[in-house]
C-alpha cells in the first residue's frame, strides 16, 4: 500500500504505547473490527516490536512502527513486520534508506523548512507533529497554504472533540490519536467505533 492508501484506510490511526505485548492482539481485534484498521505502535516500550508482530496477526490490521528516529529502529520494525513507519521528525540521514526501501514513510513536520527538506526528498505525506503545541490548525493551515501538494496527519494533543475539526481541513487525510485507547474493551470499542465514523 502507498502512504496515501494507509491514510485514507480510516479517519483516525490510533497511537499506541504497548507495555505488555500479550495484551496487543486482542487490542488490535478490537480496533479493527470498529474500523481503525491502521494502527501505529510506538517504539518507546521494550514490548512494542512483539506488539507488532502480534498485532499483525490480526485480520485486517495494516500495522506500522511510529517514534523511529534511527537506522536500527527501522531494521527492527521491519524485521517484526512493520507495514510503514512513523518517525516524529525528518532527517536526510533517516529518511533516504527508508524511501530507498519503498516502505511506506511519515515522517514528522513542524515547520515549513521540515517540509521544504521533505518535498527535496520526493515525499508528500507529513504526520503534523506536536500538533497542538506546535499552534494547532490555524498554524497547520498556515503552512499547508504554500505546500499545495503536501497532506497531513495531525497528531499530538488531538481529542474526540477536535479530531472532527482538524478532518474537515481539506489537506488533513487523517489525526492520529490515543485518546480511544482508555478504558475496558467495551469503552475502548464504542470510542473506536466513533472515531472510525468521523467524516473527511
Amino acid at each position: 500500500m502507498s502512504i496515501e492508501a494507509i491514510m485514507r484506510a480510516a479517519p483516525v490511526i490510533p497511537v499506541l504505547v504497548i507495555e505488555d505485548a500479550g495484551a496487543a492482539g486482542p487490542l488490535a481485534r478490537v480496533l479493527v473490527d470498529a474500523g481503525l484498521t491502521v494502527l501505529e505502535v510506538t517504539l518507546r516500550t521494550p514490548a512494542a516490536l512483539d506488539a507488532i508482530a502480534e498485532m499483525k496477526r490480526v485480520p485486517g490490521a495494516i500495522v506500522g512502527a511510529g517514534t523511529v528516529v534511527n537506522h536500527d529502529q527501522f531494521d527492527a520494525a521491519m524485521a517484526a513486520g512493520a507495514e510503514f513507519i512513523v518517525s516524529p521528525g525528518l532527517t536526510e540521514r533517516l529518511a533516504e534508506p527508508i524511501i530507498a526501501s519503498g516502505v511506506p514513510f511519515l515522517p514528522g513536520v513542524a515547520t515549513a523548512g521540515d517540509i521544504m527538506r521533505g518535498l527535496d526528498l520526493g515525499l508528500t505525506h507529513f504526520k503534523f507533529f506536536p500538533a497542538e503545541a506546535t499552534g494547532g490548525l490555524k498554524s497547520l493551515k498556515a503552512l499547508a497554504a504554500p505546500f499545495f501538494q503536501a497532506k497531513f496527519c495531525p497528531t499530538g494533543g488531538i481529542t474526540a472533540a477536535t479530531a472532527p475539526e482538524w478532518l474537515a481541513f481539506d489537506p488533513v487525510l487523517c489525526v492520529g490519536g490515543s485518546w480511544m485507547t482508555a478504558g475496558s474493551t467495551d469503552e475502548v470499542r464504542d470510542k473506536a467505533r466513533a472515531a472510525a465514523a468521523f467524516a473527511r
